[in-house]
């Protein structure tokens, strides 16, 4: 079984955070792109898509760069002062970001990353699902459009106009889709 590839976009200013995470998450299991600047961040996140986004929140109100990527597929993960923790926790929880006290723990850290990658998982499965979903309703939205002008320009029943697709479909060897597509564009 291949192991995935992991890739993290790490934001800090602070090089003891940066070289604790690094000692961490090692390739090939990750791929790490470490920012000391929230603005080259934002034009990387932008560039590519990332599995989790770890901010340090430095001073621990510095939240806005994880709150406006938090709207993407990544899993952010926010580093917060513990003089700060609950408040911005609970701010920054309605987004979905997750938060870590800082100075962090090896072993909580370690376990933050897990929770990051099966919630980044369960994301990932979930927006497919959603793609799946949105692709069959656009399908049974377009063939109901045929049937419709079928009934109204042909004056069929919808059980004939249902008929005539599914026949006109079988006999060309085509997509109801394509069919329906095709009806659509003759009226």
């Amino acid at each position: 079984m291949q192991t995935e590839c992991h890739s993290i976009l790490l934001v800090s200013h602070d090089s003891r955070i940066i070289t604790q995470v690094k000692t961490f998450l090692i390739p090939p299991l990750f791929e790490l792109t470490v920012s000391s600047d929230f603005n080259e961040a934002r034009r990387i996140a932008g560039e590519k898509n990332f599995n989790i986004i770890i901010v340090d929140s430095g001073d621990g109100y510095d939240t806005d760069f994880a709150i406006s990527v938090s709207d993407s597929y990544s899993t952010v993960l926010l580093f917060v002062p513990n003089e700060h923790f609950d408040e911005i926790s609970y701010r920054v929880e309605g987004y979905g970001i997750l938060t870590l006290i800082k100075p962090f723990e090896p072993f909580y850290f370690y376990n933050m990353i897990k929770v990051a990658i099966a919630v980044e998982y369960k994301v990932r499965l979930l927006s497919s699902e959603t793609v799946k979903l949105k692709s069959k309703m656009e399908e049974i939205r377009v063939v109901n459009r045929a049937k419709l002008l079928l009934m109204e320009k042909r004056g069929m029943s919808e059980q004939e106009a249902h008929h005539y697709l599914e026949k006109e479909s079988m006999d060309k060897g085509l997509k109801r889709t394509a069919v329906a597509e095709k009806i659509i564009a003759e009226f």
